[in-house]
């Protein structure tokens, strides 16, 4: 994929003064400490998008391939692409959230026809029906598209992950011919009742499964030979996976083939982490395989773009084992065997167990039990939490009942947080006419968010508790501490105390004492975040008065 680091080179260059221009905006307004700049992936504020369902920038992409064919409810494409990404980090919507990572769903070349898996004719708009790990699909953009999409988020101290899918490849279609029985199995279907009948078999009916197990020689599928070859790219990509296997002496198996090709995005353009699809449906080990690979390409990237680095931060992965829990702890149980898919491969577990909390929410009950376990049993790992997803059809307030507690739990709960487009407007995931998942995945509609005066309150919610986020380590792995019960108050501290925060929730309107304890000094002053308003330790406590319910109590830089 050599020609993809030509274009970025190009790219680069083009943009430096304007990449500079980014950093002097962004130093004008920062103001907090050196502590609360710092970045850790285990306090994550990410936010997760349907690459094809959050902003259309480009409408001359919108069909491709000749994918005019009437589909189900939502399952089409609806014209979302990586230029329309880039146009709301460079607005500044994803930093005035508090977002600092991005991950969106695969952008790679999808299968061109579509297929109905019993829920309606579908095309692959959603990214997950693989057709050439090497090229873009043209319905997102172009790898110039991405280059640019990757420098604006690095120029804004956003980091960027996409989405790893190993397990399978794209469905069978009329225009999607199978790819040879070396490469996949079509049969049996995973009946989930062991290790074997989860991972030895497809997830669906026709979705051709990799055969990740096998460690042997196989020769590329003839239906991607001839298509590199009539792209003129033929002899590149060869070479390359010469250069690969020869520098690495893994054999030329199916898995090695598309870890190659996951890991160019890597040393193309400096993506900073994968999310890793179907992780529970392959060999744990693959996963340590891949890992390896994708922190040689990182460093490889570093080394070749010193001036573009932004830390110190290693590659990020982070594994989707489906129904994981935190309670959980590092062990996958599959009935016969437990798998530990954390070990040397994942820094972090995507957590399903925060959005199945009750709508009234025991906040001391779920602070205090991730405070204990990611400080013990999870201490050198991480999670990603969440409360909505794309394939999730239990989420947390599915009927946006109860959106202004969604926030404060997902923003306030330790560890990493995953928000998802569209929670912090309210974006309905009840939609008529949908079947199964495609309710959850409805297009972003920015001008009626816009013109919603109920949608920009709780946007303005949203973006302050996301920016006290990523304003203070603290929030997502500092020590957590009860201060009181009426109004429920807790202290966050981290680095022995070199970044403390206080948080009050269900606080009364108007005037309030809130409980301060030993969190900080006698005579300090403090901030609230969320009132803008400045107040002052006396006798262990604060009194403040604001319209909120919610108090985020931050030091002041002298």
């Amino acid at each position: 994929m050599r020609l993809r680091s030509v274009f970025y080179v190009l790219l680069m260059f083009a943009l430096t003064a304007c990449k500079q221009e980014a950093k002097e905006a962004v130093a004008e307004t920062e103001t907090q400490s050196e502590t609360a700049k710092a970045f850790d992936w285990k306090a994550a504020n990410l936010y997760f998008l349907l690459t094809d369902r959050f902003n259309n920038g480009d409408t001359t992409n919108d069909v491709n391939f000749e994918r005019n064919k009437e589909t189900a409810v939502l399952r089409g494409f609806e014209g979302g692409d990586l230029k329309g990404i880039t146009q709301k980090i460079e607005e500044g919507y994803f930093s005035d959230l508090g977002i600092n990572a991005i991950w969106m769903t695969p952008i790679v070349e999808q299968v061109h026809d579509g297929t109905d898996e019993g829920t309606g004719y579908t095309y692959a708009y959603h990214g997950y029906w693989t057709k050439d790990w090497t090229q873009l699909d043209p319905n997102f953009g172009t790898f110039e598209d991405l280059a640019a999409l990757v420098e604006a988020a690095h120029s804004n101290g956003i980091r960027i992950l996409l989405d790893a899918v190993i397990n399978h490849t794209g469905p069978v279609t009329e225009q999607d011919v199978v790819w040879p029985e070396d490469w996949v199995r079509t049969e049996p279907t995973c009946t989930y009742t062991s290790y074997e009948t989860t991972v030895e078999c497809t997830l669906v009916k026709n979705l051709p499964d990799i055969k990740t197990e096998s460690n042997q020689d196989v020769e590329l599928p003839p239906a991607l030979v001839a298509k590199w070859k009539a792209e003129g790219r033929y002899e590149t990509e060869m070479a390359e996976l010469d250069a690969f296997f020869a520098r690495t002496g893994h054999p030329r198996a199916p898995r090695f083939y598309i870890m190659k090709w996951l890991t160019d995005y890597i040393t193309d353009f400096g993506i900073d982490g994968y999310r890793v699809d179907t992780v529970r449906h392959t060999e744990a080990y693959v996963w340590q395989e891949f890992k390896k690979e994708c922190d040689y390409a990182f460093n490889a990237w570093k080394e070749a773009n010193p001036d573009k680095v932004l830390d110190d931060t290693p590659f990020y992965t982070v594994g989707e084992v489906y129904g994981y829990g935190i309670n959980d702890g590092l062990m996958t149980n599959f009935g016969d065997v437990q798998k530990d898919y954390y070990k040397d491969a994942f820094t972090a577990m995507i957590n399903f167990d925060l959005r199945s909390q009750e709508a009234d929410v025991d906040y001391e009950a779920v602070f205090s039990r991730y405070d204990s376990i990611l400080n013990t049993t999870l201490a050198d790992y991480g999670t990603l939490s969440y409360l909505t997803s794309h394939d999730d059809g239990y989420p947390f307030d599915k009927a946006r009942e109860n959106t202004y507690t969604a926030a404060n739990l997902l923003l306030l709960t330790p560890g990493g947080s995953q928000m998802y487009y569209g929670d912090e407007v309210g974006r309905s995931l009840l939609i008529e006419g949908t079947n199964g998942d495609a309710t959850l995945r409805s297009a972003m509609d920015w001008e009626a968010y816009a013109q919603d005066a109920e949608a920009q309150r709780l946007l303005t919610h949203y973006q302050k508790l996301g920016q006290f986020k990523n304003n203070h380590l603290a929030v997502g792995i500092g020590r957590h501490q009860q201060l009181a019960a009426e109004p429920y108050t807790f202290s966050r501290t981290y680095a022995d105390g070199e970044d403390t925060v206080v948080v009050a929730l269900n606080a009364p309107k108007g005037a309030k004492i809130i409980e301060i304890g030993m969190a900080f000094a006698e005579g300090t002053t403090l901030r609230d975040a969320y009132s803008d308003k400045t107040v002052t330790v006396k006798d262990g406590q604060v009194s403040l008065t604001s319209d909120a319910t919610l108090v985020l109590l931050e030091a002041i830089d002298e």
